[in-house]
This record gives structure tokens, C-alpha cells and sequence, in this order.
């Protein structure tokens, strides 16, 4: 059992943002549980990388997609709860599972625009239902947004709308769970140099170069940029930041 340090679960934690923030929050003393969709291999190396440093952590499997696999999510959460740490409830979600499509709107198909909705606005909404139950009063959910919300880029419109409504949903959790104490934010990333959109930001050289052009901070941003910034919304120091907006894009396009 594990009495002093907190719990956060961080989906799609096994690359990109939400590895970087796993790391970052162990290294606040806050044991961490990863889901993955399809990268267990990968999962499970964050999970040994932060029992490495003395945290403690777990991979569970979870389609973010799939609001039917929730219920099921949910009791192999509480069983790995109640078998690794002695307890009920956790402390902190973050909803970071996602992908990015491009893609003009006068070619995005149904399909696409489906599947970037049952991910980035079913599943955000729906799996944050179904876990709030297990969410300790006190605690934080946060929710990952872009911020193509505030500036467009060609492309980017179905992707852009879908956290437009995420945004909209931190608003309105913050409003309906604050009685019980828990608080709801948004971080709103920029260009960072991940494998995101096919990995443009990170593998492309003159992509990297035109993009830090638009950024006050003269670079595209890496995961180390954001995955503090997730790991400080759910310390104590910013227990009275609830129902924001972050954005952490170093200033791009302003």
C-alpha cells in the first residue's frame, strides 16, 4: 500500500505527451498509470523507467475510441488499484490519447471526421463519466487541447473543431465537479517535435525552421516543454487554476 503518494492516470502515455508527462509527474513524487492502444512494449518501458527512479507505475490497454470498452476500463482499473496501491480512487486524469489528421474540409470524409470525434470528444467526455466516480474529491482532470483553437492552420479544421469542443467540456466539468473539489483545465500545446501528424514538427527539417519562425521562442516546442506544465496543473501550487486555458506553445503566432 502506498499511503503518501498520489495517483495519475494519463491516457495514450506510452510516447509523445503523454510519456513526457508520466515522467514529469513521477518526478512530483505522483505514481502514474498509462493506458496505450496498441504499444504495450512501449508502455511498459515508461512503466519500468519511472519504478527505475523510485515511483511506482502500471500500463493498462484502453481504445479511447471504443465507449463500449469503458465499462470494462473501469473494473480493470479498480482491480489494479485495489491490488498495487490499496485504494478506491486516483487522483488525476489526464485525457491526452489522440492523433491528429490533415486534411483540407473540402476533401475530410465522414470517416475521418467520425473517428477524430469518437476519440477526441466521445471518448474525452464519455471515459471522464465513467472513471469520476474513482476520481478522489480534491483532484484535477485535464484535458489536452491544441492550439490551433486560437490560430488555423490549412488543414487542420475537423482536428481544430474537436478540441474546440473539449475546450467548451473543461468549462462545464469545472462548473458540474467543483463541489466535490475537483478542478478542470485545459493545456493547449503548440507545434511540438513529435510523431504527431506523421512526425512533420519533428523530422522535417525545413517544416521545424518555418514553424519556429511563427514562435516568439524561435524553436517548435518537444515534449519536455509540456509535460511539466501537465504535471504543475496538478500540484498544490496551482490549486486555484480551475476551468482554464493553457496554452504552451512558446508564443506561436502571436
Amino acid at each position: 500500500m502506498n499511503d503518501f503518494r498520489k495517483i495519475a492516470l494519463v491516457t495514450g502515455g506510452s510516447r509523445g505527451l503523454g510519456k513526457n508527462a508520466a515522467l514529469a509527474l513521477s518526478r512530483k513524487n505522483i505514481d502514474v498509470i498509462v493506458t496505450y492502444h496498441t504499444r504495450n512494449e512501449e508502455a511498459e518501458a515508461v512503466v519500468r523507467e519511472i519504478e527505475r527512479t523510485g515511483g511506482r507505475a502500471a500500463a493498462l490497454q484502453l481504445d479511447a475510441g471504443d465507449t463500449a470498452s469503458f465499462g470494462a476500463f473501469e473494473s480493470r482499473l479498480a482491480d489494479l488499484l485495489r491490488e498495487k496501491w490499496g485504494r478506491e480512487q486516483f487522483d488525476f486524469l489526464t485525457n491526452n490519447a489522440g492523433f491528429g489528421i490533415n486534411a483540407p474540409l473540402a476533401s475530410t470524409t465522414e470517416e475521418q471526421f467520425d473517428s477524430l470525434m469518437n476519440v477526441h470528444v466521445k471518448g474525452v467526455l464519455f471515459l471522464t463519466q465513467k472513471l469520476l466516480p474513482r476520481i478522489a474529491d480534491n483532484g484535477s482532470v485535464i484535458n489536452v487541447s491544441t492550439g490551433l483553437t486560437r490560430f488555423s492552420l490549412e488543414g487542420y479544421g475537423a482536428y481544430a473543431a474537436m478540441k474546440g469542443a473539449v475546450e467548451i467540456l473543461t468549462k462545464y466539468m469545472a462548473k458540474e465537479w467543483g463541489g466535490r473539489g475537483i478542478r478542470v483545465n485545459t493545456i493547449a500545446p503548440g507545434a511540438i517535435a513529435t510523431d504527431f501528424g506523421g512526425g512533420v514538427t519533428r523530422d522535417n527539417p525545413a517544416a521545424r525552421e518555418r514553424i519556429g519562425s511563427m514562435i516568439a521562442l524561435g524553436r517548435v516546442g518537444e515534449p519536455d516543454d509540456i509535460g511539466g506544465v501537465i504535471a504543475s496543473l496538478c500540484t498544490a501550487d496551482m490549486g486555484w487554476v480551475n476551468a482554464q486555458r493553457v496554452e504552451a506553445s512558446g508564443g506561436m503566432l502571436i
